[in-house]
């Protein structure tokens, strides 16, 4: 399963702008543009960020929508801001620094917004002949396929413009298409309050995405009014004035019509991050990926699973997050940002920004941080920590142990409830543990220190020094029995009558018992 990435691509169509790549297909329909509407402030998010920025499965609202554009590969991608403009542009750039901002200072309608953005292009000496696609950027379940089909339709019927129209099992309150019965032509967009009985139902709505001819879009935009309730210029209007013109407007209507339903609400984001989560799991099963339990398994768009991988119950996986071949994850874990290799297997974890080398061993419960690094069948045990830490092939922290700030070469056995105390206060130091070393249980590695290779420590040291390879460390204060001193310090405790309930019991002779 291998998710598109945000960066372009390209489509190897006769432009002279595009590169024309070996093996790739040939096509015409590139947009001249494809304008995502990003401006809008969603007060009914009730959030301070701006709409288009709340994430879903790994990625911003507008995020996903640009991946989708990046799929027609458009000459030019041009994002429309208003609202915290300084916040969503940067964003953009971050995740796609090619992308075109135009600012819209006044959110004065959609068609407005569009203007915005082709003004942005004359500005910059781009020509918008051809094709130019206007998306709304609250759109995360739109897919490159269904703008791709919109492009081809448009072309291929020579239109002036084409909708993007879905068929939705309840259509109150969405702007009804009308078509000509002879031809198929859309003759209005009629919202629902201005509707007739019949208009009503008619179950086709308007998506808000359209394939305008870029000249006549140009032109038509200068001749769109404001004299409606809200003052603004709306988009939906240009199809009147090209169809009063004698231009032919067409449709294409989606497959799914989940895929045109915009974000206006918690509720919404919730009810979209299913279905896109639904989609990415439901790619990565039909690609060879065991789900035990779609239902509550999480997985970000950006997240690649190799075949023969098997994803346990209660499982997130998120950001550049990549299993192998044949591993094991879950359940109860939660992946950011790290690497599992083939047949490892990773059980009731946490771990952000670590890789797992193949047939290694993760928990359960364990908690690896960034900077971790297991090599060929390391084992990372029960209630253990890492950050910062590369171990070696073969190499078993089994339990209850912190290891920061260290190098473990191949084939050690660190014992349980052992520290890496790496931090004196001010700042981090490094220790290095040797291959094929065998640490006692409660050992405590005082950075920076070194462990030589083939050296042992005793149970309980505190290591603060260098050990010699092949040396044995024992860092410890000697043992001594203070005898009867529960019965003069304790005197009738209950320690104190087992004591000598014991001292009484005959002893048992050796080999009986």
């Amino acid at each position: 399963m291998r998710p598109p990435h945000y960066a372009p691509v390209s489509c190897g169509c006769p432009h002279p702008k595009h590169p024309k790549p070996k093996g790739i297909p040939v096509s015409a329909n590139c947009p001249a543009a494809v304008v995502v509407l990003a401006a809008g402030e969603g007060t009914r998010m009730k959030s301070a960020m701006p709409k288009v920025l709340h994430e879903i499965c790994g990625r911003s609202l507008v995020g996903h929508v640009l991946v989708a554009a990046r799929e027609l590969s458009p000459l030019r991608l041009v994002a429309v801001v208003g609202h915290e403009s300084e916040r969503v542009s940067a964003h953009l750039a971050t995740i796609d620094p090619e992308v075109r901002t135009a600012y819209q200072a006044q959110q004065n309608g959609t068609g407005h917004a569009v203007r915005m953005a082709l003004e942005e292009l004359a500005g910059a000496g781009d020509s918008i002949d051809g094709t130019v696609v206007v998306v709304c950027g609250d759109t995360p379940l739109l897919t490159g396929a269904t703008l791709a089909r919109l492009a081809d339709t448009h072309s291929a019927e020579g239109n002036a413009v084409t909708v993007l129209t879905a068929e939705v099992p309840d259509a109150t309150g969405y702007g009804r298409i009308v078509r000509d019965g002879a031809s198929g032509a859309v003759t209005a967009i009629v919202e629902h309050k201005d509707a007739t009985d019949s208009q009503r139902a008619i179950r086709e709505i308007n998506s808000g995405v359209f394939a305008f001819d870029g000249q006549l879009l140009a032109d038509a935009l200068g001749k769109v009014r404001t004299d409606n309730s809200q003052g603004e210029e709306y988009l939906t209007d240009v199809l009147g004035i090209l169809r009063e013109a004698g231009h032919r407007v067409g449709a294409c209507v989606a497959d799914d019509h989940r895929e045109i339903a915009g974000i206006n609400n918690r509720v919404q984001l919730a009810d979209a991050r299913r279905v896109l989560n639904d989609r990415l799991l439901t790619e990565a099963m039909l690609a060879g990926v065991t789900v035990v339990d779609p239902s509550s398994t999480w997985i970000d768009a950006t997240v690649t699973v190799e075949r023969d991988a098997v994803v346990h119950p209660g499982t997130q996986l998120q950001g550049a997050t990549h299993l192998g071949e044949g591993c094991e994850v879950g359940p109860n874990t939660r992946l950011k940002d790290t690497t599992v290799g083939a047949g490892a297997r990773v059980d009731n974890t946490v771990a952000d920004g670590a890789e797992v080398g193949e047939q290694a061993s993760v928990g359960p419960f364990a908690y690896l941080r960034p900077g971790t690094r297991l090599g060929l069948k390391a084992k990372a045990g029960t209630y253990v920590e890492m950050k910062n830490a590369t171990i070696g092939a073969g190499t078993k922290v089994p339990h209850l142990s912190y290891v920061g700030d260290a190098t473990i070469g191949e084939q050690t056995n660190i014992g349980a409830a052992s520290v890496f105390v790496n931090y004196d206060g001010e700042a981090k130091h490094h220790t290095t543990v040797g291959s094929h070393c065998k640490t006692g249980s409660d050992n405590m590695f005082v950075a920076p220190v070194t462990i030589g290779d083939g050296a042992y420590t005793a149970a309980g040291s505190v290591i603060t020094k260098d050990v010699p390879a092949g040396s044995l460390a024992v860092a410890r204060g000697q043992q001594r029995n203070i005898e009867g001193w529960v019965a003069r310090k304790r005197p009738g405790s209950a320690a104190a009558k087992a004591a000598e309930a014991a001292s009484r019991a005959p002893e048992t002779p050796a080999g009986e018992g």
